[in-house]
């Protein structure tokens, strides 16, 4: 059963002064996760995120047979092993679990069942099993959950055609494990776009594992059959877990540097800079890691923000406290861009959905009780709001423990005395 937890969001007394460590990103530890498993040999995560999703992920691969040791949470270890059932994978409400699993349950031998809260049988699944038996694979289900993945221990692939404009998931779950199928892969999309961000990055993790990919013609993507090779991944920072800190520094014209950021990094952390630059912020990577800089002013703005859908919240929630109107483009289903709308409006904001995303005026904001839907995203919007409207209550902040176990912490501890500046704040927050 899920646990609801209440909470004040804290207002800032002044401009913030702090620098921290985020955990790692969900999207690497979840596709370093199944790589590992459809590797040979063994496989280390260095920094993995050790969170809700992740935590499923790990179990559902172990009910198939496959090593994985996360006893220690700053190196976890996984020894590949012929994978079979008869197995129960819990998917919780993870979409990576849903839609990264059953394509390596088709690559065991035996039946393994998937199930998981209410939630979740309201993500697309469909084409994701229509695909997969395309290919080649046997599946008992009336296109969602629960549903039961007879594997044969391997799986003819192939070409196949699917519509993954719901989400980038349903692409990358076939590429993940498509080494493994005896003709690999060829997934071209029809629909809607979908945004690459994730989709790049499922292709870079798999040619660092020593997949063959071609991804050089528009929404098609070719994975070659072969072996993969056991490896080391050092997981970087999750850029969702950073960007309400980085906000924060926005909106309270004060300094935040999220520490420990690679150089060359998959995820899009320079284009969120950037937008947060266009909002008013000095931003920049440096040795340090990611710095934000609020400059007293936070400007509205037009952008195309395809690609951070897991951070688009977060920069509404900005927008609605700038001086000027913004326009956000964004690949959001209509249904979240309708519910961070209402979200935003039920404290006062003056916002409205668009066919391709939001258009928000300034309007003075008021507290009250933010409803988070049980979404992370919206639990970080409504902190980075409650740092500038007084009275903002959280309806549920346990959310937010899908990527982030301990926001809550971090956040109040960012908030609250920061006098000494950044190194006592990134010593106050790792002291707890």
């Amino acid at each position: 059963m899920e646990t609801h937890l209440p909470w004040a969001a804290p207002s800032a007394p002044g401009p913030l002064d702090a620098a921290l460590r985020v955990p790692g990103s969900k999207s690497m530890t979840a596709r370093a996760l199944v790589l590992a498993a459809n590797s040979e040999g063994s496989s280390t995560l260095r920094a993995p995120l050790r969170a809700r999703d992740t935590k499923l992920m790990a179990a559902g691969l172990r009910a198939m047979g496959c090593h994985v040791s996360t006893a220690d949470d700053n190196l976890w270890l996984l020894r590949s092993r012929p994978l079979a059932g008869p197995a129960r994978v819990d998917v919780g409400l993870a979409g990576t679990v849903l839609r990264f699993l059953p394509p390596v349950a088709v690559l065991a031998r035996g039946a393994v069942a998937f199930d998981g809260q209410p939630g979740a049988g309201r993500r697309p699944m469909a084409p994701l099993i229509g695909a997969l038996r395309a290919l080649g694979a046997r599946i008992e289900t009336g296109n969602g959950l629960p549903f039961t993945v007879h594997g044969a221990g391997r799986i003819a692939g192939g070409p196949v055609t699917i519509d993954a404009s719901a989400s980038s998931q349903l692409v990358s779950g076939l590429l993940l494990s498509a080494a493994g199928f005896d003709r690999g892969v060829v997934v071209r999309h029809v629909g809607s776009p979908v945004p690459k961000p994730h989709l790049d990055l499922t292709v870079h993790m798999l040619r660092a594992a020593g997949a063959g990919v071609d991804d050089s013609r528009p929404d098609v993507w070719s994975v070659e059959p072969g072996r993969l090779k056991g490896r080391a991944w050092d997981i970087e920072p999750d850029l969702a877990s950073a960007a309400p800190f980085l906000a924060a520094a926005l909106v309270t014209g004060g300094t935040v540097t999220v520490r420990g950021w690679p150089a060359a990094s998959g995820q899009p952390a320079r284009r969120l800079l950037d937008v947060l630059r266009q909002m008013g912020a000095e931003a920049a990577l440096t040795p340090r890691g990611l710095l934000v800089r609020g400059c007293g002013a936070v400007h509205g703005i037009t952008a195309d923000l395809s690609g951070l859908a897991d951070v688009s919240a977060v920069l509404a929630a900005v927008a609605a406290l700038a001086g000027s109107p913004s326009r956000m483009r964004t690949q959001e289903p209509p249904e979240r861009l309708a519910r961070l709308a209402g979200t935003l409006a039920g404290l006062g904001a003056d916002v409205t959905p668009e066919p391709d995303g939001l258009s928000i005026r300034p309007v003075p904001l008021h507290g009250g009780t933010l409803r988070t839907h049980g979404d992370r995203r919206l639990a970080h919007a409504g902190a980075v709001l409650g740092l500038a409207v007084p009275g903002i209550r959280l309806d549920d902040v346990a959310c937010t423990a899908k990527t982030m176990p301990d926001f809550p912490r971090l956040w109040s501890t960012m908030v609250h005395g920061f006098e000494g500046g950044s190194a006592e704040a990134e010593a106050r927050v790792r002291r707890g």
